[in-house]
């Protein structure tokens, strides 16, 4: 089946043409006709198989055509609720870009960002909301983004969604909402617990669709683990880097400190990085995933903040550097290579204390990561003994002391 058969408007499909898009993914095949019947929906399928689109061609579809009957003007439609800034962003320019030839306004709405321009929008009047929870509520307590009109309710990274972080947030949206309304989740992963909150919130009769539940993470990546020792890792991290010239590598680590650590010491070896965490303004974490996403800098190294959803094209190879704590993450993780047709690969390096989250990933995944053999002189190797290893301690030592001092003045600022 093509997209050209589908009931769906011709502007819609005039959009889809444009984008490249003729003939719908597995997740889209089975959620659009459900979501055009106004159906709620519980979907579930591996990262890179277009579960974005899977829910904006239908919604775009409900939204245009329900503005060709209107008599007069009405509010806003549909929200869609991300966990990240950065997932909201895109998903608003998926819309966008879908709903290029109807008149279909979508706008993402993200802390982190003056509110003057989002207010501005939101005045002239917006059919679809791509947001973050904490500015949403901002915009509903301050009387700019009206609820009672809102015909759709959209959960990306539905699980991270419904987790304790969120699920308040998400009931308080709830009771501000229509309660006849439609309902969708959306998730690369999903457990019982989460399952259990996602019913409660739908219709009884909701429909739910899990496609490959056994293998959370698609075919198309090869895995490999690399034991190694935890102060050793930027050597591999560095030699992985020299192996793939030219090609686009997320590496993630555990923590913010950490991130811009193992950049400095990539840039002691003249490989050019860029870091993205929490601690970055908004418009600089905007600013350095559009110059990852264009290749000016083909290393990116980033906390968990960019796991979930985030899709640049042409990251051929993803780089545990640390361990993910909760095993769900390693699927989120590696899902950023791999995507649509295109093959991935997935390094992690794991420390001797790191074994047991090893496992843990192992059992989730119902299946052994490959070991990347190396033996003691390619280790040594890697090492690169031969180079003065005083300098680099130096600018190591260097390094701690300038952290240790910025600490320190942060303190006294208090």
């Amino acid at each position: 089946m093509k997209f050209e058969d589908y009931r769906i408007h011709p502007k819609i499909k005039k959009g889809l043409e444009l984008l490249g898009f003729k003939r719908p993914t597995d997740i889209q095949f089975k959620s659009i006709p459900n979501i055009l019947k106004g159906e709620d929906l519980l979907a579930v399928a591996q990262t890179g198989t277009g579960k974005t689109a899977a829910f904006a061609i239908p919604v775009i579809d409900r939204v245009y055509k329900g503005k060709l009957d209107e008599r007069r003007k009405t509010g806003t439609k549909c929200i869609i609720l991300a966990p990240t800034h950065e997932l909201a962003e895109q998903i608003s320019r998926v819309f966008n870009a879908i709903g290029k030839y109807t008149t279909v306004k979508t706008l993402a709405i993200i802390g982190g960002v003056d509110q003057a321009p989002q207010i501005a929008q939101l005045e002239k009047g917006v059919d679809i909301i791509t947001a973050t929870p904490g500015r949403m509520f901002d915009l509903i307590s301050q009387g700019y983004l009206k609820t009672h009109q809102i015909e759709l309710l959209v959960l990306d990274e539905a699980d991270h969604m419904l987790d304790l972080g969120f699920i308040k947030d998400i009931k308080d949206l709830i009771r501000k909402l229509p309660k006849r309304r439609q309902t969708l989740f959306f998730s690369a992963t999903i457990n019982d617990k989460i399952k259990k909150i996602a019913y409660s919130i739908v219709n009884q009769n909701a429909i739910r669709i899990q496609l490959s539940p056994k293998d959370p993470v698609a075919k198309k990546i090869d895995h490999y683990v690399l034991f190694t020792e935890m102060d050793h890792k930027r050597f591999f991290l560095e030699r992985v880097i020299s192996e793939n010239e030219g090609k686009k590598i997320l590496a993630f680590v555990r923590t913010k400190v950490r991130a811009e650590r193992v950049a400095k010491a990539m840039g002691r070896v003249d490989i050019e990085a860029l870091t993205l965490h929490g601690d970055k303004l908004q418009e600089e974490r905007t600013l350095i995933l559009n110059e990852f996403r264009e290749g000016k800098t083909n290393l990116l190294i980033t906390t968990d903040l960019t796991a979930r959803g985030i899709d640049i094209p042409d990251i051929t190879i993803v780089i545990n550097y640390d361990l993910p704590t909760e095993s769900e993450n390693y699927v989120h993780r590696v899902g950023r290579t791999g995507r649509a047709s295109k093959r991935g690969y997935a390094y992690s390096f794991c420390a001797p204390e790191e074994k047991p989250v090893l496992e843990e990933i192992q059992n989730y995944l119902e299946k052994e990561i490959m070991v990347l053999e190396v033996n003691q002189h390619d280790y040594k190797d890697t090492l690169n003994i031969a180079k003065d290893r005083r300098q680099d301690l130096d600018a190591l030592l260097n390094e701690i002391e300038e952290f240790d001092s910025k600490k320190k003045r942060k303190k006294r600022k208090k």
